[in-house]
C-alpha cells in the first residue's frame, strides 16, 4: 500500500473551496447576462450584475490571497517551472491521458511530497492562475470602472474591447473547470482526488 502524503493544507483547501464557489457563480450570472432577453431570462438582471460584480471583487480578493499563500509557504515550490526537457515529459504525460490510463500503465509522474502535478498539470495551472486569471481579474476591474478605460481601442470602444478580452477569457477559464472536474475523477477511485481536496491527504 502506497504512502499518503499531506499535500493540501488548510488554507488551499478552504482557498479552491472558496474559489470555486465564486467561480460557479460568475459563470451563471455572466451566462444570464450574455443570454437573457425579455423572453427568457436565467437570472434577472439587476440581480445578475449585482451577484456578479460582488462575487468577482471577492474572487480579486481571494486570488491575492492565494498569492500571497504560494509565495510565502512551501506550497509555492509546486509551482516552479522546469524547461529541461518539457516537450518529452509533456509527450509522456499526454500519452499517459489518451492512451496509457485506459491500459491501466502506471503514470509516468506519480504524485510525492516533492511533486505535487504532473508536467501536463503544472503547465496547465501555471498559465490557468499566472496568465488567464490575471487578465480575468484586470477585464473585470476595467469594466466595472469604465471610466479609467481609453475610449478607443484598436477601432472599437474600450469597454467593447476589454469586454471582449473578459468573456473570451472567463470562456476559457470555464472550459478549464470542465476538464479539471472530468481528469479530477480518473484518480485511484472516481471520488478519491475529491476527497484530497476534503481531508488533505493524497
Amino acid at each position: 500500500m502506497k504512502e499518503q502524503v499531506y499535500l493540501y493544507p488548510i488554507w488551499v483547501r478552504l482557498w479552491h473551496l472558496f474559489n470555486a464557489l465564486l467561480f460557479l457563480a460568475l459563470i451563471l450570472t455572466g451566462l444570464s447576462l450574455q443570454y437573457s432577453n425579455k423572453i427568457f431570462t436565467l437570472i434577472p438582471f439587476n440581480y445578475s450584475v449585482s451577484i456578479h460584480n460582488i462575487s468577482g471583487l471577492i474572487l480579486a480578493a481571494a486570488y491575492l490571497f492565494y498569492l500571497f499563500g504560494n509565495r510565502f509557504t512551501s506550497n509555492g515550490r509546486y509551482y516552479r517551472f522546469e524547461t529541461n526537457k518539457l516537450f518529452v515529459r509533456l509527450a509522456k504525460q499526454f500519452r499517459y491521458y489518451s492512451y496509457g490510463i485506459f491500459k491501466n500503465e502506471s503514470p509516468p509522474f506519480p504524485v510525492s511530497a516533492e511533486r505535487k502535478f504532473n508536467p501536463l498539470q503544472k503547465l496547465c495551472y501555471i498559465i490557468v492562475m499566472y496568465v488567464l486569471m490575471p487578465i480575468l481579474i484586470a477585464t473585470g476591474l476595467g469594466l466595472f470602472f469604465p471610466d479609467i478605460l481609453p475610449n478607443k481601442i484598436m477601432g472599437i470602444t474600450g469597454i467593447q474591447f476589454v469586454d471582449l478580452f473578459h468573456i473570451s477569457t472567463g470562456f476559457t477559464l470555464s472550459l478549464f473547470m470542465v476538464v479539471h472536474i472530468y481528469l479530477c475523477t480518473i484518480g485511484k477511485t472516481p471520488l478519491s482526488n475529491f476527497k484530497s481536496m476534503i481531508n488533505g491527504w493524497h
